[in-house]
Formats: C-alpha cells, structure tokens, sequence
C-alpha cells in the first residue's frame, strides 16, 4: 500500500479503513484482511494483507469473499496490480484469476492522486502500468 491506508485503483482512491471487509483470525489475533467493493455484479479486490505468510490466510480470505460475492449475485472477481508485483501476479493466478487488461501508463495517474507511489518497484521494477485480473463466478 506504500504507506498509508489510501489505495488509487483506476483513477479513484479508497480508503480501506472505511471499506467493508473480511478478517483472518489465527491464535485469536487478526492476521489477514480483504476489503472489497461491489458494483454492477462485480467485486472489486481492493486490498489483500496477511501479517503471516505461508498458511493459506490468503487463500482462506479470497474463498470466503468468493463464496459471499456468488450470495451477493456477483458475476466476476476483479482486482488491480502493478506491472512490478510479480508475487502478486504468480499469488492470483494459481488461485484461479486470469489477466483480463492491462492499462499503461495508469500509475502516471495514480501518482497525481497519491505522490507516495515509487517509481520503481520490486526487483527494481519501473512502476508504470496497472494490470487487471480476474475470477468468472458461476
């Protein structure tokens, strides 16, 4: 999130502590978060966290938001990365999303709503575009 509780999602910024969400508790403390937001039979992935990596709390979050998407009459999953979030790319698609666009140069966008945003990225990547995935849900 680079910092702050703000995400810039295709020209629109949200607040994640103001979005509705879904929590991971592992040994009684909260140790993964989902937000979402839903519109025109879509759920929008906004923020995906996990303080412990490697047990399936993401796996966990992304199922449960799933199975409440379909209660809610969604018809896709989507969610927003950054060309440089190659974890996130390989994390997202073993779970089943597929890329659906790429928007170049998005992040030149993204950085006149929020400066914070680096230039470059993992791996010392140059930030630049968003990519978007998705899930069908049938």
């Amino acid at each position: 999130m680079w910092g702050s509780i703000k995400i810039v999602v295709r020209g629109s910024i949200y607040h994640v502590d103001e979005l509705p969400g879904f929590i991971a508790i592992y040994d009684d403390e909260p140790v993964g978060l989902v937000t979402y937001f839903l519109e025109d039979g879509d759920c929008e992935i906004i923020s995906l966290d996990s303080t412990i990596e490697g047990i399936g709390m993401g796996s966990t979050l992304i199922e449960t938001l799933k199975k409440f998407a379909i209660e809610e009459g969604c018809k896709r999953l989507r969610l927003i990365t950054t060309n440089d979030n190659t974890k996130a790319l390989k994390f997202w698609q073993k779970r089943g999303f597929r890329l659906a666009a790429i928007y170049p140069n998005a992040i030149e966008k993204s950085r006149e709503l929020k400066p914070e945003i680096p230039l470059t990225g993992n791996d010392d990547i140059p930030i630049r575009d968003e990519i978007e995935l998705e899930m069908r849900l049938e």
